[in-house]
């Protein structure tokens, strides 16, 4: 016969290595195991004289202040990720939607596509270092409809 040390549940089938009820490994059982036993009453264990008059407990200690306002000894620098790249490359994509209808367009969407692939590479090869992706993204996009705004407008006026 063997139960479950958890749900306490017996099985007849010493096959069995796991309880059907909650999965955990079942010990064999024996006829004579040992009941739980109940207490009436808590012991006292630490007898002091904490309930007589005039008794004071032990002193605090009295340096704690001192504890809590010491500054630790390293500097605690949170080292923020790299975003230049990608912060650029949204400028230059904005640049080239606003431009586009001139010429300029063409060179600021394209260098916005190419400094938004570098990013999204960086981040890539190394995430802890460098962040951004979706400023890059954004510089990619802005920069592709930028591009292809001015040369749609250089087409338009060469064929009106």
């Amino acid at each position: 016969m063997k139960i479950c040390p958890s749900c306490r549940q017996t099985y007849t089938d010493d096959n069995l290595n796991f309880c059907l009820t909650d999965g955990s490994f079942l010990t064999t059982a024996t006829e004579n195991e040992p009941k739980t036993v109940y207490m009436e009453q808590t012991r006292i264990t630490n007898q002091t004289n904490w309930g007589q008059q005039g008794f004071q407990p032990p002193a605090v200690w009295q340096n704690q202040q001192n504890l809590q306002q010491q500054q630790p000894n390293y500097p605690m620098r949170v080292q923020s990720q790299d975003q230049t790249l990608p912060t650029i490359s949204l400028i230059l994509g904005i640049f080239a939607v606003l431009v586009g209808c001139f010429m300029g367009g063409i060179p600021l969407g394209a260098l916005a596509i190419i400094l938004g692939v570098m990013a999204l590479n960086n981040e890539k090869r190394d995430p802890a270092k460098y962040g951004g992706k979706g400023l890059a993204i954004a510089g990619i996009v802005t920069g592709v409809i930028g591009f292809f705004f001015s040369i749609l407008i250089i087409l338009l006026a060469l064929a009106g």
